[in-house]
């Protein structure tokens, strides 16, 4: 195993962004990340952002693992998409005992994998069995462990609750080679993510090799990143990969700008008053959404470690600095491609797969219109 790195992860990951803008057509065009990507990634220690010290990981604050993102995401956003996926799969390294992880995690290459929360696993002597089929689960490919959010069934088919009376739902773990995946991600954006189905049949898990996700009395580790959750921690990351492609489709649009001469007759495109008053607005709207998510992280941060609290209020801002985030990176991105005009429509430029892969992003459970309802809720409660 690498030695691994702490905030140096950011510059780690400037450094092999021009490697991973090199692969990026391969990446699209097999929609998986390549081998020499992936080698890259664990190599640097990319994976182990959100790894517990205890286990050689990297541990940073949430505000590291965002940058590393925003750069990696800057040039392919299907693979900052899969090592934001990942790395938070790894969290839940902080709620299993030193043997099992180290297990999954300090295994080469130690990544693990997860798709959308469905099905059940019934109880039996030692652990649970299951035979099921799960979606979403990006980075899969990549992965030597697969996981999946289960419904808890007793020995006699009934669903085990929680104390407060709601369904308990675990997360089972099992090596990839156990699982049947299959290749079902034809879609419009990120399509280098690997996003498949992986299915089991009648397999055993051992009570070991399964957690409680995101319930703080299950914790065994007591850093504060793991008082964020996953399900915040995917919402700050993916929001961070969003930024990124924003920049770098902007930054492709401003360079155009300086080149192109929409005809024989027009002037340069860097002498429009129109373009430049364009750029100069979408610059403020992007450099805004950037601040906005990094104050939110860095506000939570402080009160977490201060605290050791992460509570509904946080949960809310987080959820409506994500979702807002996401959706503005997608106007930036929408201004950047219409400014591009027809030289955007080419596979051939740094425009067409962008928009494509923004717009996939924008269609994912951390940018739902949802989101502002609930935040909403909240504040007319008084929350």
């Amino acid at each position: 195993m690498s030695e691994l790195p702490g905030p140096d992860l950011v510059e780690r990951a400037r450094a092999i962004a021009p490697l991973i803008a090199r692969e990026a057509d391969e990446i699209e065009r097999t929609r998986r990340l390549t081998p020499v990507v992936v080698s890259s990634l664990i190599e640097n220690g990319l994976y182990r952002a959100l790894l517990p010290q205890s286990l050689d990981g990297a541990e940073v604050p949430i505000e590291i693992f965002m940058q590393m993102l925003e750069e990696i995401a800057k040039a392919d956003a299907s693979t900052a998409w899969c090592l934001g996926q990942c790395s938070v799969c790894a969290m839940i390294a902080a709620s299993l005992d030193r043997d099992t992880a180290q297990e999954i995690f300090n295994t080469a290459p130690g990544i693990l994998a997860w798709g959308a929360i469905a099905h059940e696993a019934r109880a039996v002597a030692g652990g649970y069995r299951v035979t099921a089929r799960w979606d979403f689960a990006s980075g899969s490919r990549q992965a030597s462990w697969l996981g999946a959010h289960v419904r808890i069934l007793s020995a006699d088919g009934a669903s085990r609750k929680n104390a407060d009376g709601s369904p308990e739902v675990r997360t089972i773990l099992f090596p990839a080679a156990s699982a049947t995946l299959h290749d079902v991600w034809q879609a419009i954006g990120l399509a280098g993510t690997g996003t498949d189905s992986y299915e089991v049949s009648d397999l055993f898990i051992p009570e070991r090799f399964t957690a409680f996700r995101d319930v703080p009395s299950g914790l065994r580790e007591t850093g504060p990143l793991y008082r964020i959750g996953t399900g915040s921690a995917f919402s700050l990351g993916f929001a961070a990969v969003s930024l990124g492609v924003a920049r770098a489709t902007l930054d492709a649009a401003i360079a155009l700008a300086r080149e192109k001469r929409p005809s024989l007759t027009a002037g340069a495109m860097r002498d429009n008053g129109a373009v430049q008053g364009l750029i100069g607005r979408t610059e403020g709207d992007l450099r805004a959404a950037r601040a906005y998510l990094y104050a939110t992280a860095t506000a939570m941060w402080r009160d977490l470690c201060a605290t050791g609290e992460f509570g509904a209020a946080h949960r809310s801002a987080v959820r409506l600095a994500a979702t807002w985030t996401i959706h503005q990176s997608t106007k930036v991105v929408d201004t950047a491609y219409h400014m591009a005009g027809a030289t955007a429509v080419f596979r051939s430029n740094p425009f067409e797969r962008r928009f494509r892969d923004m717009h996939a992003i924008a269609q994912q459970i951390q940018a739902r219109d949802s989101h502002y309802e609930d935040v909403g809720k909240a504040i007319v409660a008084g929350g």
